[in-house]
């Protein structure tokens, strides 16, 4: 177990949400498809997050409630704006529809998974993850 491994399983999700402890639960998502819904909401939290960024960089930051720029200010926001972007893309009220759109031409692409094939009443219990997005 790495050092940020078991420093980040002591903690909730909701705390600390490192680019490795991501891609680890993506990777213990069960099927392809929960994984592929994770991965798209994760690209358009990144997109926001990054558009966010740019438009801090185009406003006056005199007098703004951050005060001046210097560079524990600068990594303050990008924690700030990391969440905001994770928030907008995981809410489906305020999403910009990246997930759903990128969701929808991966799908396509995917192997049929197991209950699938089978055509069984177990595959008819399983949750649609693609109606969540």
């Amino acid at each position: 177990m790495s050092f940020i491994s078991s420093q980040t399983s002591a903690l909730p999700a909701d705390i600390i949400n490192t680019d490795v402890q991501t891609l680890d639960n993506i990777k213990r998502l069960g099927s392809q498809k929960a994984q592929l819904k994770k991965v798209s909401t994760e690209f358009e939290a990144i997109f926001v997050t990054k558009m966010i960024a740019a438009l801090d960089k185009s406003v006056d930051k005199e007098g703004g409630i951050f005060g001046s720029d210097d560079k524990y200010m600068d990594k303050f926001k990008s924690f700030i704006f990391n969440e905001v972007g994770r928030q907008i893309a995981s809410n489906p009220y305020s999403t910009v529809g990246f997930a759903k759109q990128i969701y929808t031409q991966m799908e396509k692409t995917l192997p049929p998974e197991p209950a699938e094939l089978q055509g069984t009443a177990a595959a008819q219990n399983i949750k649609r993850v693609d109606k969540e997005i």
